[in-house]
């Protein structure tokens, strides 16, 4: 078993058995004959190969199988649990797989832009697929393997190693060839995994797609998706399989089943909630709906649920993005220098207040409300001089350009800050100066329910929290009807169904890319115009008895407001 450094280095997440027992069932029974050869290009100890190479012993199919892995003494080990169970038909390759593999273009990389086949002797040779890669950024793989994969690969940014992994093993199945592939889920709803998806439905019809997100089935932090497919192009709109499996800590009293562990709940084909030990999970099942090079996110509909999201999105008169920018809030990439909540405690160097700020951040954040325990505050040296943001006068502000300089080797240590021109003292990401003095919206970036909040004090925001700001006094209101409409129970259904992007113990992602296409309907409605009504009432503080009635009524108007029927409570 892997070490928690190794976890961490390289990203090795060895396939737990029940893991690899259900994909092996699930890819062994689009299998009727043999020959067939088959490969894991990140085989570990080889658990994937065993689990399959049982099956299919069983069903007396003739097989051969190939793994891969830079590790000799994880093929030792797979190597001796294979001859255990007496399966011979093995061929165990110490080499990196990425390595091995001859791209048959330069455009076969994560620009996607087709392959064409070559003369490599792997490539396009396999029957089956079934791969467990390793989860990790390239960029924490060493400089000079990092470079060699972008080279290869042409690979942007920060790209996990998964990404071209999925590129090789593409390039070595047949046409016609199943995949089933366990990756980290975040490529089915974020920016960075558009290319992942337009490529996958480029290159494949799409069997199915199971969400394991906040189940735990790995030591590593990972939040698990398996993607079963079967290599033929298409340009046809389809759909696939698509269940979700995620811990729910929401107060449901129905019936549950009970199950011995999670992989109990992925081999009972019935939906539902389930109990193992002292955790609930629930199981649901619907399809995905995708378009060949679409970017779009993945996301589970029932029949009926895509009915609902078609009936909200033509119930909206605009999205958020059409009139307002989601911004994230400060990035200092040393908080420990610019943020503190006890600035008094520094003996003889407290910056001016002047340049102190009152920092919002997620811990501050309620729903309706900023919280009374703002204590943080921001070491803030930016203004604006002629219309333009700079940063301040240090001579002006004595006591902080001492302080700063005590942090100076630290500050100077950003190089990234230098190389852009900047001065060593500055905050990454520091906003408009402008723009913090102006009414604006604030919603935490993770949170297990949405907490939209109006500030109009001033106050700076932290860079684990998004905001919206009006610029002019007409969008106040509308910042009103956002408020309303994100902290309804309508929207967080929205959010789940749309976007499918919970964290470990049902807490939500609220990324600038999910909020800024939130629907929102007329603003000059009688229902929209309540809603602004009771927003404003909710955010001055009224007491349990008077909220709760205040929150039902503000359900009942922006359900009236988009034309469906009101959520009053979410499964």
């Amino acid at each position: 078993m892997a070490s928690k450094k190794e976890i961490k280095e390289t990203g090795a997440t060895f396939t737990p058995k029940g893991l690899a027992e259900f994909l092996s069932i699930k890819l062994s029974s689009r299998i009727s004959e043999g020959p067939i050869k088959i490969l894991d290009p990140a085989c570990g100890d080889g658990e994937l190969l065993l689990a399959i190479g049982k099956i299919l012993v069983s069903k007396g199919i003739d097989f051969k199988l190939v793994g891969y892995d830079a590790n000799d003494e994880y093929l030792d080990k797979a190597k001796e649990r294979l001859n255990k169970e007496g399966i011979l038909s093995y061929d165990l390759i110490h080499n990196d797989f990425l390595d091995a593999i001859e791209l048959s273009t330069v455009q076969m990389s994560l620009d996607f832009n087709g392959t064409k086949p070559n003369d490599s002797s792997i490539n396009g040779t396999f029957d089956l697929i079934i791969a467990n890669p390793p989860y990790v950024r390239t960029q924490l793989l060493g400089a000079e393997y990092a470079q060699r994969l972008s080279r290869k690969f042409n690979l942007k940014g920060r790209v996990d190693l998964y990404y071209p992994f999925l590129v090789a093993m593409t390039e070595c199945l047949r046409t016609g060839g199943n995949i089933g592939v366990i990756t980290s889920n975040r490529y089915l709803t974020t920016k960075s995994g558009e290319s992942i998806r337009k490529f996958l439905s480029e290159n494949y019809e799409i069997l199915e797609v199971i969400d394991l997100g906040d189940t735990k089935i790995f030591e590593a932090a990972v939040l698990p998706a398996i993607f079963i497919g079967r290599k033929n192009r298409s340009t046809l709109p389809s759909k696939a399989a698509f269940t979700k499996i995620y811990e729910e800590l929401n107060g449901y009293n129905g019936e549950i089943q009970s199950a011995n562990d999670v992989f109990e709940i992925l081999n009972n084909e019935a939906p539902g909630y389930f109990q193992s030990k002292a955790k609930k999970y629930k199981k649901s099942t619907g399809y995905l709906k995708y378009t060949v090079s679409s970017t779009s996110t993945w996301k589970m509909f029932s029949e009926a649920e895509t009915d609902w999201v078609r009936r909200v999105e033509n119930g909206a008169l605009f999205k958020i993005k059409d009139l307002f920018k989601v911004r994230v809030g400060i990035k200092t990439t040393a908080d420990k220098v610019f943020i503190s909540d006890s600035w008094n405690r520094l003996s003889k160097e407290i910056p001016e207040n002047e340049i102190l700020k009152d920092l919002i951040s997620q811990e501050n954040i309620q729903k309706w409300a900023i919280g009374d325990n703002l204590q943080l505050k921001v070491l803030y040296p930016h203004t604006v001089i002629n219309g333009k943001r700079s940063t301040v006068d240090l001579r002006d502000f004595p006591m902080a350009l001492k302080y700063l300089k005590g942090n100076e080797e630290i500050l100077k240590a950003r190089k990234y800050v230098i190389d852009a021109g900047r001065e060593w003292f500055e905050i990454w990401v520091p906003q408009n100066p402008e723009y913090w003095s102006l009414p604006k919206l604030i919603f935490p970036d993770i949170s297990p329910n949405p907490r939209f909040c109006f500030d109009k004090h001033g106050r700076i925001v932290n860079g684990n929290c998004y905001w919206i700001v009006a610029l002019e006094d007409q969008e106040i209101d509308l910042l009103y009807l956002i408020e309303g409409i994100g902290n309804s129970k309508l929207m967080t259904k929205y959010h789940d169904l749309v976007f499918n992007n919970k964290l470990y113990s049902g807490r939500r992602r609220y990324f600038s890319q999910f909020v800024e296409n939130y629907p929102i309907p007329n603003p000059d409605s009688a229902s929209s115009k309540e809603i602004i009504k009771i927003v404003k009432k909710l955010n001055a503080n009224t007491f349990p008895e008077e909220k709760e009635i205040l929150e039902k009524q503000l359900e009942i108007n922006v359900a009236n407001s988009f034309g469906v029927e009101p959520v009053l409570n979410l499964d």
